[in-house]
């Protein structure tokens, strides 16, 4: 069964250890190191790939050095990536360069870089990198000095500015090894104090509780509330020194409101309201002619009750309107003089003559 592009099995193209794969219009094959260079001429001669794109490597940690190799066949476009690994113990490969002559450059940046070594290419000199410089800069292994010798420029960590707070545990990047093991202050620097585990520093603080420092916090609930909340509630429930125990407040709903907002009838009286209200005088009898006509005065209007709480309970209007004068028993008098009518006989003047 072929895979993409290929015209044949990969396995009668590129030999029976060779594997291939498709993804996103890219055709991978892996070959053993042996093979290399038989692989890319191969895919020069036979898959047409006649244009070379680019070669470099990839550190596997506990692989090896994977060289790959891209190139592409022009008419029509297709690419093609041949991979194989090397040991790192022994990074020997086989140099493309007979094959495709513009591998050159990219073998010399890889074997600077990395480590590896092209045999048969004409000259594996520096190409990015000074004469003096020792190591592979692209290896997982290498270190990097300059983080050693001088401070991650920026800002300080917690604990090493002025203010004294709590440092935290520093995490080192790969490739950075710690500063006593490597580099100018090898075995110069105190060891790092051990952090001690979580039940070694319960128990230390279950020890030491006795000595100042703090308790073990013990958890509460929601429902019970805090332990200042407890103490209060206890307090309020102690009965005061010579006098009787504060009775419970009494719990109300949303809907019954407060007690300034009960009636007056509703409402009990408290010691308080009782020992601070002066007691009303008592209303005289009314007179005599009063209870025997049956005609009550006009008083005014009954206050209305008094509320221990805040007067917006009771509103009353700003401007209240007049009240209407009250109708006397005796009809108003008028100014004018009354004139006897013309058929009424004057008191006078006898009824039966003239008046003598």
């Amino acid at each position: 069964m072929t895979t993409g592009w290929l015209p044949d099995e990969v396995t009668a193209l590129f030999g029976p250890d060779a594997t291939a794969e498709e993804s996103y219009d890219l055709l991978t094959v892996d070959v053993p190191a042996d093979s290399w260079t038989t692989a890319l001429l191969t895919a020069r001669a036979r898959l047409g790939c006649t244009y070379f794109d680019w070669l470099s490597a990839v550190d596997e940690p506990g692989t090896g050095f994977r060289v790959s190799a891209h190139v592409v066949a022009l008419h029509p476009v297709r690419r093609l990536l041949v991979r194989t690994t090397v040991p790192h113990s022994a990074p020997v490969l086989a140099s493309a360069v007979e094959v495709y002559a513009g591998a050159a450059w990219h073998e010399r940046e890889t074997h600077e870089m990395f480590g590896v070594d092209f045999t048969g290419h004409p000259g594996l000199d520096h190409l990015l990198l000074p004469d003096s410089f020792e190591g592979h800069p692209l290896r997982k292994d290498f270190v990097l000095a300059a983080r050693v010798a001088k401070a991650w420029p920026g800002a300080k960590e917690p604990g090493e500015s002025e203010h004294g707070g709590p440092k935290r545990r520093q995490m080192l990047p790969p490739g950075v090894p710690d500063p006593n093991e490597w580099g100018p202050l090898k075995g110069q620097l105190p060891p790092a104090p051990a952090r001690p585990a979580r039940g070694a520093r319960a128990g230390a603080a279950g020890a030491g509780a006795g000595a100042g420092e703090r308790p073990t916090r013990r958890t509460r609930s929601a429902s019970a509330g805090s332990a200042s909340q407890a103490a209060g509630d206890t307090t309020a429930a102690a009965p005061a020194e010579g006098g009787a125990a504060t009775p419970p407040r009494r719990m109300r709903s949303a809907s019954q409101g407060s007690a300034s907002q009960a009636p007056a009838s509703e409402a009990p009286a408290t010691p308080r309201e009782t020992s601070a209200t002066p007691a009303a005088p008592a209303t005289p009898a009314a007179p005599a002619e009063e209870q025997a006509t049956g005609t009550p005065e006009p008083s005014e209007k009954p206050a209305p009750p008094k509320s221990s709480d805040a007067p917006w309970h009771n509103p009353r209007p700003t401007f209240e309107e007049p009240e209407p004068p009250a109708k006397s028993e005796s009809p108003a008098k008028s100014d004018k003089p009354e004139t006897p009518d013309e058929g009424t006989p004057d008191s006078d003047t006898p009824a039966g003559g003239d008046p003598a």
